[in-house]
C-alpha cells in the first residue's frame, strides 16, 4: 500500500490528505491547427482518518535480568514489533477484500463456484489463475508495473509444481522464483502471508487472495509512544508502547480478487 498522504499524525483519530490527480483529457492533433488551452487538473484530494490503535505493555521481571537471560528485553521489543504488524495486516487484508469491485472477481463463497486449484495438475492450475488475475486487473487499465499479490502457504505449494514458476530459462525470466523463494511471476511481486482472508462456506475454508497496484489503496500509521517504567507493584522493567495507523482504498479498480481452495 502507498504512504502518498500529507499531514502530521498526532494520534488515534488525526485526518491525514490524500493526495492524486484526476484524469487527463487526451485530443486528436492535426498539423498547422492550433491546440487548445491547457486544463487546469483537478486536485483529487481525499481524507483518511487514523482510527485504528493496539498497543503492548509487558515487563521483565529483576531475577531474569539478574540471571542474565540472554537479550530477552531486545527479543521482546523484536517480538512486540512483528506482532503490531501482524494485526495491522489482518486489518489491511480485511479493507483490501472489502474493496475490490464485483466485476474484478473470480470465483465465488459458495461452493458451487469456488474455484480449486486441482494438485493433479502439478500447479498448472495456481499458475494460470494468477495469469488470470494479471487480466483483470489490465482490464481494468490498472498500470502493469508495481503489481502484487498475496498468497498463502498452500498456493505458494501448487505454484511451486509448475516450471514457469521455478525454472528460469521455462519462464524466460531472471526474476523467476529461485530456490522455493517467493518473487515474481506472472507480472505480480508474489507475497506469502498467513493473513490471507479465509472465508468459511458450507463447511469449507475459501481463501480470498487479493491481487492488486500501490496506486490501490493509502497507508499511514506511527509508532506514537514507547515508554520504559518501573511498575510499583512488582520488581521488574517495563516497555509500553501505542501504534496508530489508517488505511483507505482510493482506486478499487486497481484490486482483484481470487476465491481459491485446495483440494483435500
Amino acid at each position: 500500500m502507498n504512504r502518498d498522504y500529507q499531514g502530521e499524525i498526532s494520534g488515534q483519530g488525526s485526518v491525514v490528505k490524500i493526495n492524486g490527480i484526476g484524469p487527463v483529457t487526451i485530443r486528436p492533433y492535426t498539423k498547422n491547427v492550433p491546440i487548445e488551452a491547457p486544463e487546469t487538473l483537478s486536485d483529487a484530494q481525499t481524507s483518511l482518518t487514523i482510527d485504528q490503535g493496539n498497543y503492548f505493555n509487558f515487563e521483565v521481571d529483576d531475577i531474569d535480568v539478574a540471571q542474565q537471560t540472554p537479550k530477552i528485553m531486545t527479543g521482546a521489543m523484536a517480538q512486540a514489533s512483528y506482532d503490531l504488524a501482524d494485526v495491522a495486516e489482518m486489518y489491511l487484508a480485511d479493507l483490501l477484500y472489502d474493496g475490490v469491485p464485483a466485476g474484478n472477481k473470480i470465483g465465488t463463497d459458495s461452493d458451487a463456484g469456488a474455484i480449486i486449484p486441482d494438485p493433479s495438475t502439478a500447479g498448472e492450475t495456481a499458475y494460470d489463475y494468477l495469469v488470470d488475475l494479471s487480466t483483470k486487473l489490465s482490464e481494468a487499465k490498472c498500470p502493469k508495473a508495481g503489481r502484487w499479490v498475496i498468497i498463502p502457504p498452500w498456493f505458494t505449494g501448487q505454484l511451486v509444481k509448475d516450471d514457469r514458476f521455478t525454472n528460469i530459462s521455462a519462464s524466460g525470466s531472471p526474476e523467476a522464483l529461485r530456490n522455493g523463494i517467493v518473487t515474481r511471476v506472472a507480472g505480480f511481486d508474489v507475497l506469502e502471508s498467513l493473513n490471507v482472508p479465509v472465508v468459511t462456506s458450507e463447511g469449507k475454508d475459501n481463501s480470498e487472495i487479493i491481487a492488486g497496484h500501490g496506486m490501490a489503496a493509502s497507508y499511514a500509521e506511527q509508532i506514537k509512544k514507547v515508554e520504559g517504567y518501573r511498575p510499583q507493584d512488582s520488581f521488574s522493567d517495563a516497555v509500553k508502547g501505542l501504534h496508530v495507523f489508517g488505511a483507505k482504498v482510493v482506486r478499487p479498480t486497481c484490486l482483484a480478487l481470487l476465491t481459491a481452495r485446495a483440494v483435500a
